[in-house]
């Protein structure tokens, strides 16, 4: 089991990987405009923030809709290669493609969160910090044509399909009761101040995921060099997931207001010192604390709120990496600029205030 899952996220965050770190300067190849390439990395996250709403009204998220999505993923990696240089119907392509990766990482976040313990789940998560790596330091040296970054795109998503397929005999299959899976009592607005600061922190991240290559390589650092940037973040993500687990067994919501205000600080130093590979290498090392214990602290602490285990994966995927991710991607794309991360820091502060405000009525709440 734990070596399916983890070859699971192995090759499910190499594709990230592809799409994140290689495929906006692809676009810019292709002689889209930086807003076009918001829009274009606005289409996937949108599609997973509208996925929980019809799965908690209209559809069960069973093993065929999960084997359906991983086929469907793998499909629109191909249909990328015919559509890339038609600015419409890439757009079309990456909506199926946002669909399709919606639905796959909450299922599986959900087996292995009910099957492993908070200690061995971030050593098994790792592993996709590993294949994210592997990509990256290996795109970063070979890349030298546009479709070679589509055709590893296709490569890592077959190799999804494939494990993902097997990762499924672990699912306990143990469903929620029919009240649960109607779900008339899963309350967002129960718990809203903690929702808006998820789509606050994802937000603010939009300028990272989409911008932070072009925005160095723009300030003087080579594409190879920004490659093993990437790469420093996750070796520094890699090692927190491996030695977070006692952590995880404190608050859970002041973990989450530290690593808050760490990241507005993170992105405080990229706004004051771009072109300072020193500097930039000291940011990304706080991808530790950003990105792999809020992610962590995120999906356990949702694990626990509510009994509709992967309907909140998919809220949590949905409102954070699909709205936020939508919505941070289009600003960053229209905002881009010297101000991008004085604007990110600015965001990521609210998404603090908000988890404050969500602390606070949790205690009045439980008084």
């Amino acid at each position: 089991m734990k070596v399916t899952l983890s070859l699971f996220y192995l090759f499910y965050f190499a594709l990230v990987g592809v799409y994140i770190i290689f495929m906006p300067k692809v676009l810019l190849d292709f002689n889209y405009s930086k807003a076009q390439v918001g829009i274009i990395y606005a289409a996937a996250p949108f599609m997973r923030f509208l996925l929980p709403f019809l799965f908690k009204h209209l559809v069960e998220l069973n093993h065929k809709v999960y084997l359906f999505s991983l086929l469907f993923t793998f499909l629109a990696t191909l249909i990328f290669l015919s559509t890339v240089e038609n600015f419409y119907l890439y757009l079309f392509a990456n909506l199926l493609f946002g669909a399709s990766m919606g639905i796959s990482l909450p299922f599986v976040e959900t087996i292995a969160l009910q099957q492993i313990s908070k200690k061995e789940y971030g050593r098994i998560r790792l592993w996709g910090s590993v294949g994210f790596i592997i990509i990256a330091l290996w795109l970063g040296k070979i890349l030298s044509d546009p479709y070679e970054a589509l055709y590893y795109l296709s490569g890592t998503a077959f190799m999804t399909l494939v494990v993902g397929y097997f990762a499924l005999q672990f699912d306990s299959e143990v469903k929620e009761r029919k009240k649960q899976e109607s779900d008339s009592s899963f309350s967002l607005t129960r718990f809203w101040a903690f929702w808006v600061s998820l789509f606050l922190m994802q937000l603010a991240f939009g300028g990272f995921y989409n911008f932070f290559t072009i925005y160095e390589i723009e300030h003087g650092i080579s594409l190879e060099m920004v490659s093993w940037m990437w790469i420093f973040g996750v070796v520094c993500e890699i090692v927190m997931l491996y030695f977070q687990g006692p952590l995880l067994e404190r608050n859970l919501l002041n973990i989450l207001k530290i690593a808050t205000l760490i990241t507005a600080f993170r992105w405080m130093i990229l706004y004051l010192y771009p072109d300072s590979i020193t500097l930039t290498f000291a940011s990304q090392s706080l991808h530790a604390v950003s990105f792999a214990l809020y992610h962590t602290a995120t999906i356990t602490y949702v694990f626990s709120l509510y009994s509709q285990k992967k309907l909140a994966q998919q809220f949590l995927l949905g409102i954070g990496f699909g709205l936020g991710g939508a919505v941070g991607a289009m600003v960053s794309g229209w905002i881009y600029g010297e101000s991008l991360f004085l604007i990110e820091a600015i965001i990521t502060l609210g998404a603090f205030l908000m988890l404050y405000i969500h602390d606070r009525r949790r205690i009045n709440e439980l008084a």
